[in-house]
């Protein structure tokens, strides 16, 4: 554990955050999920729908630095390609 005062304060400073990503990082990974259930059940309004959901989710994250803005770009692209192979 940490002794000085600032290393103190940078300790409580990272167990917030931690917290943080990581309601935000299980919230992507239930959306991202919701949109994967209805690509499987052939549900082309509900992917939809869950991808809208989805993507305002993931730009949230990645603007949070979160996550990575790519890895959220390339989520978002992979999920929109699987919907657009089932309504074909």
């Amino acid at each position: 554990m940490a002794n000085h005062k600032s290393a103190l304060k940078r300790h409580r400073q990272s167990l917030k955050r931690r917290a943080r990503n990581r309601i935000s990082k299980t919230r992507i990974k239930n959306t991202i999920k919701d949109v994967r259930i209805a690509i499987e059940e052939n549900d082309i309004a509900k992917a939809e729908t869950a991808l809208v959901e989805a993507t305002s989710i993931l730009d949230r994250a990645a603007r949070k630095k979160v996550i990575h803005a790519s890895q959220a770009k390339r989520r978002i692209s992979r999920l929109q390609t699987a919907i657009n192979k089932i309504e074909k």
